[in-house]
């Protein structure tokens, strides 16, 4: 009689080389042990291939979200998960590189960079994701745009970046394929939140991207995965560690997650936004971040000399029109009609030519005088991912014509009865969200108001702040 192997597993869970099974797998870890290279290997070739229960990846999960993982395993976890699929191979003269958020409210800023850095003479790669609760994501934006496309294959995505210099797409059925699996079971299992978890999952994705350099915006605030400036900088430091221990260069800003990033919430109106940015237009608080990021990237690769230069340099390619040019080709590329995409990206259009209009804009009037002291992110999320914004499950469709302009600026002056937002739905009655949506909004004495910047701190590859 045959051994068993990890084909028998739903009898013995004994692994292929009979030394260990699954479920001691499992049992050394719950009991705080630490695996090895080769056990954590064949935990991750049993995910890939589907030889591993379900059960047992949601046991081995809870075991490592409540033993946690040592340095030396979330790297080896890392790695593991990185080479479960293909990885990107790039011809040795490109530049290329990419950005991670880990979330938050109004987020857009990857669809002005991507083209910022491509006119910079980058190619960006950029694999995105779909929102999920309160956070946005960046293809459900461009999804937005009719005809656009976000899934691409390899060889497509190699054109495009040869053609245009970047792409915004989902990730591919051959890119690490562990972490569509695992991500998965632990949104189930509520172990999201676990530390190596997080690391393996975004540091694998970026790992096989064959990445120059990587930035990644780790935000913290109240609409933040982490709420506190402390807590955001320990996960940085440890995605900043394994990115660089897998070859990648990596940094990373800490930046607030408060108030929503510029003036728009929901999909199309934040492609709306972004493209005033594009077009040298619109918020000086989403140009700050876009110019941070893309600025801290050039920098770490080498195009330029200081980070300052960086900065300035992404900023000019706003204002001239060149990264807007990169953006119009990227939206052609990915299935956009010409004629869209240039009507989008001329300087005078109506945007809800193309995009879906909501059938109802509904504008809330300020309560009482005084400063605009605080816009809180997060309860206005809430409140449009009731409306339709967002999803609670992966798969849920949503309504990409949903969401909020703000009207206001933060520390602005204002008047009772002034508009300070503007509801784009498709519910009948606003009604029931009006407390909701009016207690977002914080009215005080303007001498409370405290500018802050949205950047926080940067963290270089070589783990030193500097604020």
């Amino acid at each position: 009689r045959r051994p068993p192997s990890c084909t028998d597993q739903g009898r013995s869970g004994r692994i292929r080389d009979n030394t260990i099974s699954f479920p001691e797998l499992i049992k050394l870890k719950r009991d705080g042990g630490q695996l090895s290279r080769v056990e954590i290997s064949t935990f991750v070739q049993g995910v890939t291939s589907g030889a591993i229960q379900k059960s047992q990846i949601g046991a081995m999960l809870m075991a490592i979200w409540q033993k946690g993982m040592t340095d030396e395993e979330t790297l080896a976890m890392t790695r593991e998960m990185m080479n479960s699929g293909e990885t990107f191979k790039w011809p040795k003269e490109w530049l290329v590189v990419d950005k991670h958020s880990t979330g938050g409210v109004g987020d857009k800023v990857s669809l002005p960079l991507a083209p910022a850095l491509a006119a910079c003479g980058c190619k960006v790669p950029m694999i995105s994701g779909r929102g999920l609760a309160h956070t946005g994501g960046t293809l459900d934006k461009l999804e937005s745009i009719p005809g656009f496309k976000v899934n691409q294959s390899v060889e497509q995505v190699k054109q495009i970046l040869e053609d245009v210099g970047c792409c915004i797409v989902g990730q591919t059925e051959r890119l690490v394929p562990a972490d569509r699996v695992l991500y998965a079971i632990r949104d189930a299992t509520s172990t999201v939140d676990s530390l190596p978890l997080i690391i393996s999952s975004i540091i694998s994705k970026k790992g096989a991207e064959g990445l120059s350099a990587l930035v990644l915006d780790v935000k913290f605030g109240r609409a933040a995965l982490y709420k506190d400036l402390n807590s955001a900088r320990r996960l940085a430091q440890s995605l900043v560690t394994a990115g660089n221990k897998l070859g990648v260069k990596t940094g990373a800003v800490l930046s607030r997650m408060d108030a929503p990033i510029g003036q728009s919430v929901g999909n199309a109106v934040e492609v709306c936004e972004a493209l005033e940015c594009l077009k040298g237009r619109g918020s000086d608080d989403l140009k700050e971040l876009v110019t941070n990021l893309g600025g801290y990237l050039l920098w770490m690769c080498g195009h330029s000399g200081t980070l300052e230069s960086g900065k300035t340099e992404i900023a000019v390619k706003l204002e001239n029109g060149e990264a807007l040019k990169k953006f119009e080709a990227m939206l052609v590329a990915q299935g956009v009609s010409a004629d869209d995409a240039h009507s989008l990206c001329s300087n005078e259009t109506d945007y809800f030519e193309h995009m879906k209009r909501a059938a109802h804009q509904t504008e809330l009037e300020v309560l009482d005088d005084g400063a605009v002291l605080d816009i809180d992110g997060l309860a206005l999320a809430e409140v449009l991912h009731k409306l339709g914004a967002g999803r609670t499950k992966s798969g849920e469709e949503i309504d990409h014509s949903v969401g909020a302009e703000i009207l206001v600026e933060m520390g602005q002056q204002v008047q009772k009865g002034q508009s300070w937002i503007r509801i784009h739905h498709n519910c009948p009655n606003l009604n029931p969200h009006y407390s909701d949506l009016q207690k977002a909004l914080v009215i005080g004495s303007h001498d409370k108001y405290e500018t802050v910047s949205r950047v926080a701190e940067f963290i270089h590859p070589d783990n030193h702040n500097m604020s």
